[in-house]
């Protein structure tokens, strides 16, 4: 098989990566400021896609030009969500967190079920079939796009957390929730931000990855799943390493899907996932 089928592959997994990296950026956010695993962050993802596929078929707005409109309404979902019925279980066992966004997980999904029905929808924006040739390398447009957009997104989130006073103060709460409460810092209110801020990130994903493939109700699950293993890779709670896992994800599917089946991606997937926890339990770049 010649080379340039294989650099073309991997610039492609590596685009996709990209996004797969943003959308479990919001999960490890969350999870590293509120130590509470979101169960129901494929489906808040699939929320994302349905509100982009309604505005291109009713007014025919490219989902990334809508991409920061339907962040602030994600945004504002994961804030009230977490203030006024998550945040009541941030002190209770971890089963009773689990069972909860189960509940909020199953919910979305027949709602969109309702709503939407169960068939696959998609958009078709005019760049759909367009390309990019770099010397050898034919670079599909839609996913240049998306991988773009999520590193400008990421890189904004990582100025977020490490330049501003808000970002700051948040990342306090991480580190010391009771120095946090001892110095004054609204913690309720820094947590529902978190969640928001979290929720955001994987409505930005959404509508990139619509770009790339079919929505459907019942994909929230192999979303959140997903979202869970490139976390795990890249180390609970580190944000460089919901990137780099998400950018591994996306190569091992890629070359798997080459050299094998698409089919076989998810079996590829899960053996680095074995692998990673086999030899380094707690992530790739997170510290023992």
């Amino acid at each position: 098989m010649p080379v340039d089928i294989y650099l073309n592959v991997i610039v492609g997994g590596v685009l996709t990566g990209l996004v797969y990296g943003l959308m479990a950026l919001g999960l490890s956010v969350i999870f590293g400021v509120m130590r509470v695993v979101n169960f129901a962050h494929g489906e808040m993802m699939t929320i994302a896609m349905y509100i982009a596929v309604a505005l291109f078929s009713t007014f025919h707005l490219d989902p990334l030009v809508m991409l920061v409109p339907i962040a602030a309404v994600l945004f504002a979902f994961g804030y009230v969500l977490q203030a006024g019925l998550i945040n009541n279980f941030i002190t209770r066992p971890e089963y009773s967190q689990f069972l909860l966004l189960i509940a909020i997980a199953i919910i979305i999904v027949n709602t969109l079920l309702i709503l939407f029905g169960p068939d696959s929808q998609n958009v078709q924006v005019s760049y759909a079939y367009d390309s990019f040739q770099l010397g050898p390398l034919i670079v599909d447009a839609t996913k240049l796009h998306a991988g773009l957009t999520a590193v400008m997104v990421a890189v904004g989130l990582f100025a977020f957390f490490r330049l501003t006073r808000l970002g700051t103060a948040i990342r306090a709460c991480a580190d010391n929730y009771t120095g946090a409460l001892v110095v004054g810092l609204d913690v309720k209110q820094l947590y529902a931000l978190t969640f928001g801020i979290g929720a955001a990130c994987v409505g930005a994903a959404g509508c990139m990855l619509l770009l790339i493939f079919d929505v459907t109700p019942s994909i929230g699950p192999a979303y959140t799943l997903l979202a869970f293993v490139i976390v795990i890779i890249g180390g609970m709670g580190s944000m460089p390493g919901a990137i780099v896992g998400g950018v591994l994800i996306g190569l091992t599917e890629a070359i798997a899907g080459l050299l094998f089946t698409p089919s076989a991606k998810s079996m590829f997937v899960f053996a680095i996932l074995v692998l990673v926890l086999l030899a380094r339990p707690q992530g790739i770049l997170r510290s023992a």
